[in-house]
């Protein structure tokens, strides 16, 4: 058995979170955390609100890289120089642009103006490519076939996602951390591949970096101690901070986390918190 089990920390720490900030009026549905500790063939998985559907900004990459190296591992895709630097500007500088390049060759499909009604079905059953490709996988509550924008999306983009954004991204915090362990664990691609994904993800997070939204020293890298291994994918929008990472202590214990914040994207000692607090109930169970 293990002495810590995931839930019992996920529950604490969320309780502890939630009155730390209390302050700035942070509400229970304002917060979704899932944790998994990783423990050699053991593991223990907890959750809080952890299958809501919330918005991922650009946690929902983490997707598209796995989708990426399972397409190339199929023979669905070519690799070549070019797609190489996408998947790394992708994950590394969160560009979109890059982003952007890496969802039309994972779905044959391209922005651009509107389509006539035939034209915008089949180009919308293309673009569920990725989403259809997860679900098959049991992955629930998520919807990854839109691409990130900052000014909002134009033409079929605008059309597909809907009148209201009905058809915007969404994931939740357990399926996050399920496809982030899939990843370290090397369960979701060969070893090969396993590796060319951490290297991307592999936050230096003890460096000096004067960026506010650095994703290696200003989300979860901010709470850790020193002597921790970090591998991340952070995202933010003007209303979302979110974070999902796999951190190795000192010690060598492993751990899963992904926390989602909403309406609370200017405070940045959230993320940091929660980290530090699953960190101090880990550290020495």
């Amino acid at each position: 058995m293990l002495s810590v089990h995931a839930k019992d920390v996920t529950e604490e720490v969320a309780s502890s979170t939630l009155r730390k900030f209390a302050d700035i009026d942070l509400k229970p549905d304002e917060l979704a955390i899932s944790l998994v500790t990783l423990d050699g063939e053991r593991h223990s998985e907890g959750s809080y609100r952890g299958d809501e559907r919330i918005y991922p900004a650009s946690v929902v990459k983490l997707f598209y890289l796995v989708a990426a190296h399972r397409w190339l591992e199929g023979g669905r895709l070519e690799e070549t120089e070019e797609f190489n630097r996408a998947l790394k500007d992708m994950i590394v500088d969160s560009s979109n642009d890059a982003t952007h390049y890496v969802i039309d060759l994972l779905t044959g499909t391209t922005s651009g103006p509107e389509l006539p009604a035939a034209a915008m079905e089949e180009w919308a059953k293309k673009r569920n490519a990725v989403n259809e490709y997860f679900v098959a996988q049991g992955y629930n509550g998520l919807n990854i076939n839109q691409k990130p924008w900052g000014d909002g999306p134009f033409g079929r983009e605008r059309v597909f996602v809907g009148g209201e954004y009905t058809n915007r991204n969404m994931l939740t915090t357990s399926a996050t951390a399920r496809l982030l362990c899939e990843i370290v664990s090397g369960q979701s691609v060969t070893p090969q591949r396993t590796e060319q994904m951490m290297k991307l993800l592999r936050r230096d997070y003890e460096k000096h970096c004067d960026d506010p939204e650095d994703q290696a020293t200003r989300f979860f890298g901010s709470g850790l101690p020193g002597g921790c291994r970090l591998w991340s994918k952070a995202g933010w929008t003007s209303t979302i901070r979110h974070d999902a990472g796999c951190i190795e202590l000192p010690n060598g214990k492993r751990f899963v986390l992904v926390a989602f914040t909403v309406n609370h994207a200017k405070e940045t000692r959230i993320l940091p918190f929660i980290v530090s607090e699953v960190v101090r109930r880990l550290e020495n169970s």
